[in-house]
Order: C-alpha cells, then structure tokens, then sequence
C-alpha cells in the first residue's frame, strides 16, 4: 500500500481500521463493478493494492477471477486463507505493485481506497502502464480515490478526529508543494490508552493531470463520479470513481 508505514496495519488493531469502511459500500461498489464491465462468472480482475480483499473476496463469490496484489502479508496471508476455506478463484500475490508483472490478460483492473496517490506521477505511469499492457483489447480500470486536487482544496483539513466504538482516530496533516502532496501522521489510541501510528504521503492530483497520466500508460480516461453510475463528480465531492478504458 505504497508509501504506508507497514508496521501501524499489521498491529494488533487492525480490524478497527477496516471497521471504518461500511459493509454496504463494498457491496455497491462490487455490484457497480460486476454491472458496468459486464463480467461474469470466469472474467478475469486484477485487483491492485488489495488491502484486506474487500473487492476480491466479493468478486470471487460471484465466480470471478480474481488476481490479487498488496505488499502487506498481513492481508494477504488472510486473504489466501480465506481463499482455500472457501475454494475461491482468486490468486494472491504479496509484494509491490512497481515489481508485480502481469501473468493473465484481464477484462478489467480495479485501485480502490486512494491506493493509487500514495505514488508519484513516474510510478503511477509505471504502474498503470503495466496494467494496460494486461488488459484485454477494451479493457477497463476503475479507481477510487478521495486525493484528487478538485477534493483536497475544499475538503482538506489540518486536524481532524473521529471515533469507531471505543477507539479514537487522531490525523495531523499538512500541504506541500513541489510534488503537491499530502503529508499526514495518524494516531489510532485504544480504551486502555495504547497507540499505534501510521506516516503516510498522499500525492494530490487534478483531473486533467490524471487524465495526463492515464493516456501516457496507454489508457483513456472516459467517466468520473463521484456515486458510481448516478452523479456524475463534481469540485468539492469527498470522493471520485474514475472509469477508463484501454486506449
């Protein structure tokens, strides 16, 4: 998961971390994935910087093929778990996605949960060259992120606090130019005091300079939403959806 601090999700309190995304999101967005690229039982899916599987475990339930990708063993050592109690269709690979070489051609490509603005612009054309180079002719790729600079400028805010049960989640964050970044220190703080930390790096981008950074590795950028399939992505929403299609 690019530029994250290992150590602060393979703590002993990472389940609250994924407690943060709801349910029902990953079941709306899994549902608009498997509507909008027509995949079925059998279509092939790259997921990138997987996390904990959220996508690729609800994909492969519908009997697709899931390739999936993070450099945390963490994860991908309870993903792969899961995979063979269940006999899933998915294969699970642990390292990262600047060294991971494409063995499939795939029908489409998922980044979900901003994984893409922890690179710069030189390793996000690495990597979504690679990914067009692994696309089937008309391919897609569908990512997630809340760092574009159309979000940040209105959005953005230096301290910040929210609660999930009994544990407190504290960030400290700040802009910087030059690349244009998004440098921020987490702090998660348990019942009984104890604290796990995380550094990260969110590199910020506008549309037409992703719109850049697509065409240069091969793609082309043709929907943005900011609800997929129902609002179109307007300045100021919290998040963005981007479809595009191999070029």
């Amino acid at each position: 998961m690019g530029n994250v601090n290992d150590t602060f999700f393979d703590g002993s309190y990472k389940d609250v971390w994924r407690s943060m995304i709801p349910d029902e999101l990953t079941t709306k967005e899994t549902a608009y994935i498997i509507s909008r690229f027509s995949l079925l039982s059998g279509s092939l899916v790259l997921d990138l910087m997987c996390g904990y599987g959220r996508h690729t475990l609800a994909l492969s339930r519908q009997g697709i093929q899931v390739t999936a990708v993070d450099n945390l063993s963490a994860y991908t050592n309870e993903i792969a778990g899961i995979v063979k109690q269940e006999n899933l269709p998915v294969e699970v690979h642990c390292m990262s996605v600047l060294d991971f070489k494409p063995a499939h051609s795939f029908d489409a490509a998922i980044c979900m949960g901003n994984n893409l603005n922890f690179f710069d612009r030189a390793d996000n054309i690495q990597i979504l060259s690679s990914v067009a180079r692994s696309l089937k002719p008309g391919g897609f790729v569908f990512i997630n992120t809340w760092s574009l600079a159309e979000i940040v400028w209105k959005n953005h805010r230096e301290k910040s606090w929210s609660q999930e049960g009994d544990y407190k989640y504290i960030a400290d964050s700040r802009v910087l130019f030059n690349p244009t970044r998004i440098e921020s220190e987490t702090t998660l703080i348990a019942p009984d005091g104890n604290q796990e930390h995380k550094s990260a790096v969110d590199y910020i981008f506008s549309l037409n300079e992703m719109e850049d950074i697509l065409r240069e590795s091969g793609l082309i950028m043709e929907e943005v939403y900011s609800v997929p399939g129902r609002k179109k992505f307007t300045i100021g929403d919290p998040r963005a959806y981007i479809i595009a299609v191999k070029a």
